[in-house]
Formats: structure tokens, sequence, C-alpha cells
């Protein structure tokens, strides 16, 4: 069971309350990620050696302003 000590926010959290932002929880064998405004909803989890691929591809479909 992941705990709330587990989940990190990130550090792009966004404008505002700071509240537009996912939050990070890195085990050994896999990464979650979750919606800080709703962290009780769906939860992704990657194995963690294709965490990077799928950061990486979302970084080339939303390239930074």
């Amino acid at each position: 069971m992941l705990t709330p000590d587990t989940w990190q926010k990130s550090s792009f959290s966004g404008g505002g309350q700071g509240d537009a932002c996912v939050e990070v929880c890195n085990r050994s064998t896999h990464i979650s990620i979750r919606d800080s405004k709703s962290p009780t909803r769906a939860i992704l989890t990657f194995p963690a050696r294709a965490f990077t691929p799928f950061i990486e591809a979302l970084k080339a479909r939303h390239p930074a302003d």
C-alpha cells in the first residue's frame, strides 16, 4: 500500500495555488503518478524502466513554450 508520505508533489506544479500538478511515488520496481487534486482516483503505475520513455513521449507531444 502506498502511504501519503511516499508521494512527492511535482516541482512543476503550475501557477495559482500550486494544485495543478501530479504527485509521484518512486518505488524500487515501479513508479506511480496521480492527480494531486484527486489523490483517491486513478493512479498510473509503470515499471521503473518505462517511466522515462513515458515522460519523454509527453514532452514530445507538448513541448514547453
